[in-house]
Order: C-alpha cells, then structure tokens, then sequence
C-alpha cells in the first residue's frame, strides 16, 4: 500500500496549503464538486451479487478498493479535496463575519429546559450575599470611578433563568420550570469597562443657605425610608463611588437606629432638640432633631399581599432568588392568624397564592419557590391587580399591606409617574398603603420607588443582601406594618436676631411650602412603630465668622429684640384614620450643649454623605474626619450596624483618592 500512503500524504499536504476561503472559491468548489457526484456517483442498475462481491461487502472494504482502482484514484482524491475545501469555507465563513463586524447578540435559551429548583438558586444568593457587615466592606476593591449613571463594573455573569412552562394549580399557585443554559465565555468573565446599567436617579438640587431675615420658616416632610444608605453600600462594596443623585442624606442618617428618650404616655412619639458645635465648622452650630416613635405591644392582625416582580430581568441571584428568600424571613414573624397573598406580573399579572393564613406556611413557601422569572414589567396591572385582593382580604380593625418588590422600572401598563402616583394615592384612601422594596442593580428606577411608596404611606428600602433584608423585614416589621402617626410635618422657624444663617441638610425631595404646614389635605410622611427620625440644620450665629452673606443696603434690618431663643420647633401629625391633625410646639433656646454619642454619630454619617456628594459645605473635613467621629460614637452597636458604616467611609476614602 506504499502508492494510497503517498497519495494520502498528497491530500494532507494539499489540505494545509489550502487556499483564504471567498465566497467566489466556495461557490466554484460546490459547483463542481456537485457535478461531478452526479457524473461519476450514479450508477445503472445493481450488479448481482457474487461470492466475490456480495451484497453487503461493507462500506470501509468498498472505499478501499475504489481507491485501489487506478483510473478512479486521481479523480476521488482530487473531487475530495475540493469538497473538504468547500466545507471548510463553509464553516468558518460565519465566525469570520462575526469577528469582524459588531453584533448585539441574545443569549439563546435552550429548547428544552432541564428544570432548576428555585430553592438551590436561593441558596446561592443566601451564599453569595449573607456576608458579616465587617467581611462586606473589607474585602472589597476599588475600581476605576465611573459615572454610575450610565456605567457600572461586570460581575461575572450569574445563572440564567428561563420560563418553561407556566399554569395554575388548583390553589391558584403558578407552577413553572427553572431552567439553566450557559452564557458565552465572554460574559461569564469580568469585563470591567463594558457597562449595563440602566439605573435611574433624580437629579436634585442640593438645599441652598438661606438668609434668616430673608426667609426664616423651613418647612419639610419627616421621612424614614432607608433605600439610598443601602445602595451606597452596595456601590462601595463593588468597588464603586456611588452616583452623587443617589445619595440622600435624610436617608443615610436615618437607617441606623438610636437610642433617643421614649415618649410617655399616649403620645406616639417623642422629640427632642439638641443644639451642639458643627464637626466640620467651629464657627457654625448643628441643631440636631430627633424623634422617638412609641412600640407597640398588642398589634391588630395583618393582611399582606406580596406583590413581586417576575419579569425576565429578575433572573439574577441578587433579584428573584433573594426576595424569594427575604420574604420567606418575613414569614416567621407573622401571627397565626395573618393572612398573605401573593401577585406576580410579567407580561401580565396573576394571582399565585390566594388569601391564606401565615399559620399554612408551607404553602406560602411553595408557592415562592415555583416563581421564575420571564416576560416584560406589567407592573401596572400587577398594581390594580394587588389592591383588588388586598381590598378583598381587609376587614374592620385589621391592617392590609402591599409589599411591592422590584429591580426597578414598569415597562408595561401604567408608564408615567404621574399616573402611577394618581392612581396608588387613590387607594391609600381605603387604608392600604403600599412599601416597595428595591432588590439588584442594572435596571433601578429610584425616582418611581419613591414616588410610590410616599404616595402610597409606605416606606422604600433596598435589599441588597439578605443581611438587610433580616433588618428590614424581621427586626423593623412592626415598624414597616404598623404606622402610629401619619402626615408627620416639622415646620422650623428661626430667630432673626439669633441665626445670621441657616440650612437643611438633606430632605430635598422633602421639602412643602410654608402654607403646607397648616394643611391636612397635604401629604406628609408615616412614623411606624418604635422608628426614630432625624432630621438636622447647620446654622450660622449672628456675629459669627462662618457668614457667607452681607446685609441688604436697602433691606429691612433686625430690631434688637429676643437673644434668649434660637428657634421655634413645629410638628403636625395625625392618628391613624383621623383626618384632622394635631399641633406640638417647642422653643429652642439659646445655648450650646454636649452632643452626645446618638447626635455625634448622626452627624458622622450626614458628613458622609456630603462628602459623596460632593458638597463644598464642609470646608477642609474629609473621610478621615468622619471615620474618626463614627469610631468614637458606635456605642453598643448591637448589630455591627455602625461599625460597619466605619468600614464603607474608609472604602469611599480609599477609592477617591484614586
């Protein structure tokens, strides 16, 4: 067999020196390879077998003769060579196109699903996220800064989820398939100039410094939300400064809880003022209010309806899988005799789990756990559809719940803010308001959070672990459920003779007119059961060096008059299902005092923010400064909720000095 070893020596030659495929080469191979099978391959009628030729002689003894015969050898070689050519032009033409010009490409999903329980994809995220606050923000690294607005740093991609199957059970809970495919190599590695993000913030001014003589009544809403102190970590934790729009002070400052005096009596809550030299100002003075919510011991029962987002860009692990897991925390601090019913919406909305007692809690968790996620954000629907069952489940002396959980924005239904306002401050009217919580990042719409839960008398918060999501929802439940004052304003008026200067920090999205104060038909902000408040002003004392502004020329001038008082401190607030509201009335006198450690700690993290803002307001005081005054103020921390602030505002000062 020397001569077919060298002619398969000629063919393995020709092959590696075979010609750049072309299309013009790929077609002229084809053509004449299809030719010649039509010349040579066909054959007349089948010759009769024979002992020397049987019929089934077997294709390999067949190839190899027909090779064997010489006036075949050099055309079979020839016409494979081509056809092995024209295939080879073939299938690598594609990936050339694909290397060679940009494509957006969808990642496929497979036709036929191998089913994932959605209870390992909790466990991952239960894994992934449950860190100590200490581990969260320690092993972290910074990352090149970017506009967190339009970029973000790729996490390798997570476990994809697709909808295989979907019905209704007998009991009303969907039952569908989870499945996995793998995402292309590519986006299973970090890539971290590429950016997904579509998150979305306000752009809001900061409060500007107001002339007392000028302008000497401030007027704001109380606000209790929290949602802004857990995106910053979750930024820091990524490596990442956060987005200045998304960093409200109020927010920041008022995620922690404080050991403030407790109200006595039948009041529902408690303030207190406290006026201390400003950290980062020895020329100007923080006047500091605090306000204590009264606990509640005897709760009537709760009807919650969890109205959760299902829509295909809850996929992640830090989406669907961990609200299923946050909310199976809830489960265990809910009373026998509550109710819960749950809602998804994606494409459309459906009932998954009628009316049910939270002493069945089973079957709550299974119908949680046959969630995935796919379709569109028809989170409008999922709204009325929400409200329809909560109105359903309400009864005299009970309280009812919509717990709205979402990755952001509602592309589906009701599109405008405004409409979605309208329609979720329509319905707190009946008394059930309605709390959003937050989970993942790449599509937040934060603006539309906040415009629903303030309308809805509800709170905001974001999840980001399912660490938060144990404070949230198991330590603050009563706290989030059970609302003791609603319409709480807080109106400052300030002594002209007093204060040169003064400003609010923080509660822009807050802020009502003078005229608001006095009227029970505007909105303001609910204190829940045993939430603290705190809401703080830098103001400058006449005669003082930090007075940025000069007296009018033609300007009216402040009389000699009252020295004694610094300001007079208003509150409103109303019972719940009362409409008419009640007054408070305090006068802060003149005079410095200790801050004390709830004050000085509160005042670190308003620091904080500033300086994440970006706020020229502070002078030369930087991150160190407000380490070293969060350090000497964590009291008990019980916990590691300060201790862990420490450690995001040492990140924040590593990462800007990049």
């Amino acid at each position: 067999m020397p001569e077919f070893e060298d002619e398969l020596d000629k063919l393995r030659a020709a092959l590696r020196e075979a010609p750049a495929p072309d299309e013009a080469t790929k077609e002229a191979a084809l053509r004449r390879a299809e030719e010649n099978f039509e010349r040579l391959q066909g054959s007349a009628s089948a010759a009769r077998p024979t002992d020397i030729s049987p019929k089934r002689a077997g294709f390999l003894k067949g190839l190899g003769q027909m090779f064997m015969k010489p006036n075949l050898k050099p055309m079979m070689l020839a016409t494979s060579s081509l056809v092995i050519v024209g295939v080879g032009v073939v299938l690598t033409m594609p990936l050339l196109r694909e290397q060679s010009a940009p494509a957006l490409r969808n990642e496929a999903v497979a036709s036929k699903p191998s089913p994932v329980s959605i209870s390992e994809l909790s466990e991952a995220a239960n894994d992934a996220e449950q860190e100590s606050p200490r581990a969260r923000a320690a092993t972290s690294q910074p990352a090149p800064e970017r506009d967190d607005a339009t970029a973000s740093v790729a996490a390798p991609g997570p476990m994809r989820m697709a909808k295989s199957a979907e019905g209704f059970s007998a009991q009303g809970v969907a039952v569908s398939n989870l499945t996995t495919s793998s995402p292309p190599l590519r986006d299973r590695l970090p890539q971290s100039g590429i950016s997904q993000s579509r998150d979305q913030f306000l752009d809001v001014s900061y409060n500007p410094l107001k002339v007392t003589s000028e302008e000497p009544v401030s007027t704001f809403s109380i606000d209790v939300d929290t949602a802004s102190y857990s995106w910053v970590r979750s930024s820091l934790s990524r490596g990442q400064m956060p987005d200045p729009n998304s960093v409200r002070v109020e927010e920041m400052v008022n995620y922690f809880p404080y050991a403030y005096p407790a109200p006595e009596g039948d009041v529902p809550f408690r303030q207190t003022v406290t006026v201390s030299e400003t950290p980062w100002n020895t020329d100007t003075q923080l006047m500091h209010i605090a306000i204590q919510g009264a606990q509640i011991t005897d709760r009537p029962p709760l009807n919650l309806v969890f109205l959760l987002d299902t829509s295909g860009s809850m996929q992640d692990a830090n989406k669907l899988p961990l609200l299923v897991q946050s909310f199976r925390l809830m489960l265990g601090q809910l009373h026998p005799e509550d109710e819960v019913a749950i809602v998804t919406y994606a494409g459309s909305a459906g009932t998954v789990l009628e009316p049910t007692k939270a002493s069945e809690r089973r079957k709550i968790e299974d119908a949680l756990l046959r969630l995935s996620a796919g379709g569109s954000t028809a989170g409008g629907e999922g709204l009325r559809a929400a409200y329809t069952l909560a109105d359903q489940m309400s009864r005299d002396g009970e309280v009812s719940r919509v717990l709205l959980a979402t990755d952001g924005d509602f592309n589906v239904g009701m599109q405008s803010d405004a409409e979605l306002k309208s329609f979720v401050e329509q319905k707190r009217q009946s008394g059930t308001y309605l709390s959003v919580f937050g989970f993942g990042r790449g599509n937040v719409n934060d603006a539309l959070m906040q415009t629903l839960a303030q309308n809805g008398n509800g709170q905001a918060a974001y999840i980001d672990t399912l660490a938060e999501a144990q404070k949230v929802l198991v330590d603050q439940l009563s706290g989030a459920m059970f609302t003791i004052a609603q319409d709480v304003k807080i109106q400052v008026e300030f002594n002209p003779a007093t204060v040169a200067e003064y400003r609010l920090i923080g509660y822009e999205t807050r802020a009502l007119r003078r005229e608001d104060f006095n009227n029970d038909r505007v909105d303001a902000g609910e204190i829940g059961a045993g939430h603290t408040v705190t809401a703080l002003y830098e103001i400058t004392p006449v005669g003082s060096d930090a007075v940025l502004t000069d007296p009018l020329r033609f300007g009216s001038t402040v009389e000699d008059g009252n020295t004694s008082d610094l300001a007079f401190l208003r509150l409103r607030y109303k019972e719940p299902g009362v409409t008419q509201s009640k007054l408070l009335e305090e006068v802060v006198p003149v005079g410095v005092q200790n801050a004390g450690p709830e004050a000085s700690f509160g005042a670190a993290i308003a620091g904080f923010a500033q300086l994440l803002r970006g706020e020229t307001a502070l002078g030369d005081w930087n991150y160190a400064d407000a380490v070293a005054l969060a350090n000497a103020n964590k009291g008990s921390d019980e916990f590691g909720y300060r201790a862990e602030a420490v450690q995001l505002i040492r990140l924040a000062e590593s990462m800007s000095r990049n």
